[in-house]
């Protein structure tokens, strides 16, 4: 089954690649993102086809991550169909052929149980997605993509060599060096503790680069502010939560190791200054795409704050990954389409959005709302469960400057939203084409009915998903 889930959507965009019509051609998307949902949720369902092999191990932490691309990708293609439809100018093959070679690379990232194979799968999603960003041909597009290939190359070489300072760690203890996850686990409490320490750093690093955590997220507002809305979409909820399980592999190492004292420290370090950079970006900015990026930053930033408090605060790490996923789905798709309506990105040129585009202007304030942790949507509940760890553990300075991040991220997103949702539109803008249609509008409208439904009721599917997930973190084999 890992095999189907990774290689039917490559398969489909070898189609997409061959199929000359540039109308047809998106359809390609939503039809490959229905069956890998149904395949996603069937796999969910089956215990017995969770390994493939050693190699290919899809577990708990691994199915919340299929769970939360999948569903990522299914609203987003829909959403394609009608985006694309409005760029018939443009030839659309290598969009659609790239976005479904990722969502197949997606996939192996969250079956990969070899930490070779992991990296492999990561870079790939590097190369996949660059170019995306480059859709709109222009110097600044250009720009942005060469700053993601060049900032996610670094990153992705760091983590190489972390990789490699992993396997070596078994050697002083006359151990074979081995990158399988299920083996590294095992033979955790006798790896070299130096070698071990100084692998996790350089991974952090690597894996945190594409993450998009401070200081290594000077690629991220580029790149989010000059792709397309929908590939923010995919970037913010997929490239990043996959990255997150990237690193997700070494924690779960380290903390089986006995060296959950050291990396806790650095976890928390790095998710306060992510969280305070992005709260300091977002003061004053005034392109909203860009905000959107730093409000990546900022939830990268939260999880690595989760991680490092761990216990109780893990439950709410894998919820915000489930609930940053499809709050950012809200944000990206109605902001592109706000983007499309006027032509621009700077509140200096777009204000009166719920009056121009009603339904979309209305979903970007409600996301607003959502992803700055308001009641009664899912990222409260998520946010709230990290706090209450915080508070549990006794740390007490972690929750004070938590709660004042989270203002300043409030106060400085919400400045920006206000000026693009209020007021009234230019008068230049009510005569332009675009019009809220039901391919582009009900993605974002389906995100923002999942989001509530997370801040009211947790499904008990999704609740033993991630009560295994948090188990399986605990868990020294």
């Amino acid at each position: 089954m890992a095999w189907v889930l990774i290689c039917f959507p490559i398969i489909m965009a070898a189609l997409a690649a061959a199929i000359p019509s540039n109308r047809w051609r998106p359809w390609l998307l939503p039809v490959t993102a229905l069956v890998h949902t149904a395949l996603t949720f069937w796999v969910l369902s089956r215990p017995d086809l969770a390994v493939s092999s050693a190699w290919l191990v899809l577990d708990p932490p691994g199915k919340i991550i299929l769970l939360v691309v999948s569903t990522l990708f299914l609203f987003c293609s829909f959403y394609c169909v009608g985006y694309l439809n409005y760029r018939q100018e443009r030839s659309n093959r290598i969009f659609v052929a790239c976005l479904l070679t990722f969502l197949g690379i997606m996939s192996l990232v969250t079956w990969a149980h070899h930490l070779g194979l992991m990296w492999v799968a990561i870079e790939a999603t590097t190369l996949s997605t660059a170019p995306l960003i480059y859709f709109n041909h222009s110097k600044r597009s250009i720009e942005a993509t060469w700053k993601y290939l060049l900032v996610g190359s670094v990153g992705i070489a760091l983590a190489l060599l972390g990789t490699f300072f992993l396997a070596y760690a078994s050697l002083p203890a006359g151990l074979t060096p081995t990158l399988t996850l299920g083996e590294l686990l095992h033979n955790a409490p006798l790896l070299s503790k130096p070698w071990l320490r100084a692998s996790f750093v350089l991974l952090l690093v690597g894996y945190g680069t594409k993450m998009g955590l401070a200081p290594m997220h000077t690629w991220k507002p580029d790149a989010y502010g000059e792709a397309p809305g929908v590939v923010g979409a995919i970037f913010a909820g997929g490239v990043t939560s996959c990255a997150f399980l990237a690193f997700l592999r070494i924690y779960h190492i380290c903390a089986a190791a006995g060296e959950g004292p050291y990396i806790s420290r650095l976890l928390l370090f790095m998710g306060l200054l992510s969280m305070a950079v992005a709260g300091l970006f977002m003061v004053g900015q005034r392109d909203f795409k860009r905000m959107l990026a730093y409000s990546s930053v900022e939830h990268m930033g939260i999880l690595m704050v989760g991680l490092g408090l761990g216990g109780p605060a893990l439950f709410g790490t894998m919820l915000h990954l489930v609930t940053n996923g499809v709050t950012k789905g809200v944000l990206f798709l109605s902001a592109g389409n706000i983007h499309r309506a006027y032509a621009s990105k700077n509140t200096e040129q777009v204000s009166g959005a719920m009056r121009r585009l009603p339904l979309s202007g209305a979903l970007f304030l409600a996301g607003f709302l959502a992803i700055t942790g308001s009641p009664p949507f899912g990222p409260f509940i998520s946010e709230f469960a990290i706090l209450n760890g915080a508070f549990d553990n006794g740390r007490f300075w972690v929750a004070g400057l938590f709660l004042l991040f989270l203002l300043v991220v409030f106060m400085g997103m919400g400045k920006t939203v206000l000026k693009v949702v209020q007021g009234r539109a230019p008068l230049e803008v009510h005569d332009t084409p675009y019009h809220d249609g039901w391919l582009t509008a009900a993605p974002p409208v389906a995100f923002m009915v999942l989001v509530l439904l997370l801040g009211l009721y947790i499904p008990a599917p999704l609740r033993a998903l991630l009560n295994d997930a948090v188990q399986f973190l605990g868990s020294r084999p």
